[in-house]
């Protein structure tokens, strides 16, 4: 198995002797390693660190999707970084809840190689999307260095208009409806209402200005235009 090149690996986990199995194994195969054994404060580590890949216990959360997402967040703060880098650490799941937790995740019990594994494929999957770009009309979006352009204007987006923005841009021509937005961009049990949605849209729309391609379907939803 390949192993790394120093790219720094934050490891979130409340058992310190699972925790230590995660450092040993990945120092193992070249990997930097920082340790934050309380999950409540991954999203200020991973600010504060800028990992290339977190390793997210999320066994013991009570809104597992709200803290996977907030360290989302965290991470797409640099550069190259995106959700494709964080490996969800879980316990038993509800299926609904587990589609909402990105394309890496660990069962427990987890073996060593099945750890290196996956942070190995987010190291790969992360550098892949430096250069995605995402069209539509006048606008621009990086989505790995999480830039938006109007009309060839850099516009500052808050992590959660990005986030809707770019859901919409990934499904040009779809009709949403509030709740799948809500559940898709928010995550289930954010405690978001079907208004959190709107404002949102009303934020994007004065910030893009004449370049929106946000469209609203009168009883419906939301679409994007291509």
């Amino acid at each position: 198995m390949t192993g790394g090149a120093g790219e720094l690996v934050l490891v979130v986990e409340h058992d310190p002797a699972v925790a230590g199995l995660q450092r040993w194994c990945l120092t193992r195969e070249g990997y930097r390693v920082e340790v934050e054994p309380d999950p409540s404060r991954a999203p200020d580590a991973t600010s504060r660190l800028r990992p290339d890949v977190v390793v997210l216990d999320l066994s013991l959360a009570a809104l597992p999707v709200e803290l996977y997402r907030r360290v989302v967040q965290a991470m797409v703060l640099r550069p190259g970084s995106s959700g494709g880098r964080v490996v969800a650490v879980v316990g038993p799941l509800d299926p609904a809840l587990a589609r909402n937790l990105g394309p890496h995740r660990v069962d427990r019990p987890f073996g060593p190689r099945a750890l290196v594994q996956a942070v190995a494929v987010a190291m790969r999957r992360g550098s892949s999307e430096r250069t995605q770009e995402l069209r539509a009309g006048a606008l621009t979006l990086d989505t790995a260095a999480r830039t938006c352009e109007a009309n060839g204007t850099d516009v500052a987006l808050t992590a959660t208009e990005f986030d809707l923005l770019g859901y919409l841009a990934r499904n040009p021509g779809r009709v949403f409806t509030r709740e799948q937005l809500l559940e898709s961009v928010w995550g289930p049990g954010a405690g978001a209402g079907s208004r959190t949605v709107d404002v949102h849209i009303a934020q994007l729309r004065s910030k893009l200005g004449d370049a929106s391609p946000i469209r609203t379907v009168r009883g419906v939803g939301y679409r994007l235009d291509p």
